[in-house]
């Protein structure tokens, strides 16, 4: 796994915090399973409207290696993700949102993706989210 600078970091945090904030939508796309079903090839993408209204796509596959450390896939853009049994993108989105934002963030109100309300928190005024994992949402394409 390559080792990256504080610098390299610091750079791909601040672009994917430009372009996700609390409360976003992070889609994978599986590319591949080894033949063993123990590691997937996955491929994060972020749909975004421009002022005109119009999506356009962005894809933080290598910002997200340097966060979280995944290995690149061998072939196409995606990361290797190991293990079974659990759903991995959403494993992969996690990790990314809790390295995005470590220290937690505020809460977005209604939409506010924390597992903070699941868990008998009915606050939905700002107040801060301890754990930055749920930050951010998750879909298959």
């Amino acid at each position: 796994m390559p080792k990256f600078s504080k610098t390299e970091v610091a750079e791909q945090r601040a672009k994917l915090r430009g372009w996700l904030k609390p409360g976003d939508t992070v889609y994978t796309v599986l590319d591949h399973v080894s033949a063993s079903g123990m590691s997937r090839d996955i491929r994060l993408i972020i749909i975004k409207t421009d002022d005109k209204g119009q999506p356009y796509t962005l894809h933080p596959n290598y910002a997200t290696q340097v966060l979280t450390g995944y290995p690149r896939a061998k072939r196409g853009d995606g990361l290797r993700i190991g293990g079974c049994g659990s759903d991995m993108g959403f494993e992969l989105v996690y990790n990314l949102s809790a390295a995005l934002f470590p220290d937690g963030f505020e809460c977005i109100g209604e939409n506010c993706p924390s597992n903070d309300h699941v868990n008998g928190d009915r606050c939905r005024t700002p107040h801060w989210h301890k754990s930055g994992g749920y930050a951010l949402k998750h879909r298959w394409l």
